[in-house]
């Protein structure tokens, strides 16, 4: 076996070590405090008095309801949009343009467009701008509350312009495998219109090949800091959202709490999941009559207009948010209702620019390491399935969603406990290999569908020309994928820029980056300069994706064929 071979086939396996150790010491480094178990804080004997305060604490019925509600409840718009969107333009010119947008829509950090959306629809907002006092009569901004409404509406609209992005891409790589081209035309030939053909012929075979994403979704979206931080409640927040403020509060006997709360936080996120599967039997039970109706245009009209309407609203207001962010970086003076400002200045960027160049200097780094790090692995990953000529099993499947599946906050702040038990230093090292958990299963489901349909055939013409397994990866699979790697790099690089709580937490607070630094001003007054962060986190992704697209076509613009 050559030295090449046996890399690649170690590499799998380095991958499951990375994902699945950190998860489980991270678990087993929270379970133990939240009984009672820490010495370092004086805590030697096992107690529920810790789970008996966390019953007690103030608004925690609240709590779980805000994670429960906010996290099915914008995974359901989400995938209703896709669903619809899908079924309603499949292969026509609209659904071509909404996937030129969607390497731009994915650019966006969760933390930017959660500030955008903030600065659009705020009382005083761009939106009530535009629209007053001309259309509204409005001289003031009105009384309403938003963001941090108690009903969560304003965070679930937040993750829903982030969750339709990645459905879609998720939706995107999976059609292929249902052979959604092959069954659409079947049901349009037996006189199905676009969305009964999709919903009856499609849909059955694509939803369980993105079941896995969905609950995802879930699982971020019912325990997210960064986006709670910004558009949530305050008084009471989102669970994920209190066990942070515990874990940073001057007591340090509050530590207990925060990891009964992490556990809780655990189960809160088991709970949507397992209630999303119940309603997946439910549905699949009380749809089975009406899949086999021979109903063939019922709803053709609802379904189109809906689909286009509320894929560009979604897509609109985010456009929206990041234009508002633009004006508030650039304004000088912008008192209520004036529809823009004046005069338009670079001052706040000259004054940020001292102070965000460190921060500028980590996230790039940082994102930089971690994506090289995924990069690697998930090449590695892939090469060994194409040596064994087998896909991934299932199971390893489920461990490459693991970190995704389980809600950050429940093991990273074991992870942070293990870490000050055996010593090891907080800093750039450690955040890197924990945004490595979350960048790696994104970089996996970016280029896995590109790399498995690279034609065999290529690297049977090399080996035929004598040409080692090494030379064949190297000078064959490599080249040709170029562009799917640079696409997924990118990817990484963007969702590692977007991480806040695995900065925060596993860099105890030494490193600032831009997503750090433009979550603490969302909470502050200074509109001006938590956009020019949010703009900086924007700017990074969209160069890498930027670079991704245009260094491809440089490095093999004599070689037409390999560009896409």
């Amino acid at each position: 076996m050559s030295g090449f071979t046996l890399a690649i086939r170690l590499l799998p396996r380095l991958t499951i070590l990375l994902l699945v150790l950190p998860v489980a010491a991270g678990l087993v480094g929270v379970v133990a405090p939240a009984f009672g178990w820490l010495p370092a804080l004086g805590g030697r004997s096992g107690t529920l008095a810790h789970w008996q305060a966390l019953w007690q604490a103030p608004g925690l019925a609240d709590m779980l309801r805000l994670s429960l509600v906010t996290g099915l409840a914008s995974t359901l718009l989400a995938l209703t949009i896709v669903v619809l969107f899908l079924a309603a333009f499949l292969e026509t010119p609209l659904f071509r343009v909404v996937r030129r947008l969607l390497s731009p829509l994915l650019a966006v950090p969760h933390a930017a467009a959660a500030i955008g959306l903030a600065f659009l629809l705020a009382p005083s907002g761009f939106a009530s701008r535009l629209f007053s006092p001309w259309l509204t009569g409005w001289t003031q901004p009105p009384d309403y509350l938003f963001p941090g409404d108690p009903g969560g509406v304003a965070l679930i609209a937040g993750l829903v312009l982030k969750e339709v992005p990645f459905l879609l891409l998720m939706s995107l790589a999976a059609l292929p495998q249902c052979q959604a081209r092959e069954r659409l035309m079947v049901a349009r030939s037996l006189g199905y219109g676009p969305v009964s053909a999709f919903a009856k012929a499609v849909l059955p075979g694509l939803y369980p090949l993105i079941r896995l994403p969905v609950y995802a979704v879930i699982a971020f979206a019912s325990s997210t800091v960064e986006v709670a931080l910004i558009l949530g409640p305050s008084t009471p927040p989102t669970l994920a959202v209190a066990v942070v403020r515990w874990l940073g509060d001057p007591d340090l006997s509050l530590r207990f709490l925060a990891s009964a709360g992490a556990l809780l936080q655990l189960a809160a996120t088991a709970l949507a999941l397992l209630a999303w599967w119940g309603a997946e039997r439910l549905v699949r039970r009380l749809a089975a009559g009406w899949l086999i109706d021979g109903g063939r245009r019922r709803g053709e009209a609802t379904g189109r207009v809906l689909g286009a309407g509320l894929t560009w609203l979604a897509i609109g207001l985010l456009a929206a948010s990041l234009a508002g962010l633009i004006l508030w970086s650039l304004a000088a003076y912008w008192p209520f209702p004036a529809a823009w400002p004046s005069p338009m200045t670079l001052r706040t960027w000259r004054e940020a620019a001292d102070t965000a160049l460190g921060p500028l200097r980590h996230t790039a780094s940082i994102g930089l390491g971690a994506t090289a790090l995924s990069v690697v692995l998930v090449v590695g990953c892939l090469e060994a399935e194409t040596l064994r000529r087998r896909p991934l099993r299932p199971g390893a499947q489920l461990i490459l969603y693991l970190p995704l599946l389980v809600p950050p906050v429940a093991f990273l702040y074991g992870l942070v406990q293990l870490q000050a038990q055996l010593g090891l230093a907080a800093g750039w090292l450690a955040v890197t290999l924990g945004h490595s958990l979350f960048v790696l299963p994104y970089v996996f489901l970016s280029l896995a569908e590109s790399y498995r349909r690279l034609d065999p055939r290529w690297g049977q013409v090399a080996a035929a020309l004598g040409a080692s397994r090494a030379a064949t990866f190297r000078r064959v699979r490599l080249p040709m994928l170029a562009g799917p790697i640079a696409v997924a790099a990118a990817v990484g690089f963007a969702v590692s820029v977007g991480q806040y709580l695995p900065t925060v937490l596993l860099g105890a607070g030494r490193l600032a980056t831009l997503t750090t630094e433009a979550v603490s001003l969302a909470s502050g007054g200074d509109r001006r300069l938590t956009a020019v962060y949010a703009l900086g986190q924007l700017a990074l992704p969209a160069l890498g994706f930027a670079l991704a697209l245009g260094l491809p076509r440089f490095l093999f613009r004599h070689r037409r064929q390999l560009l896409p």
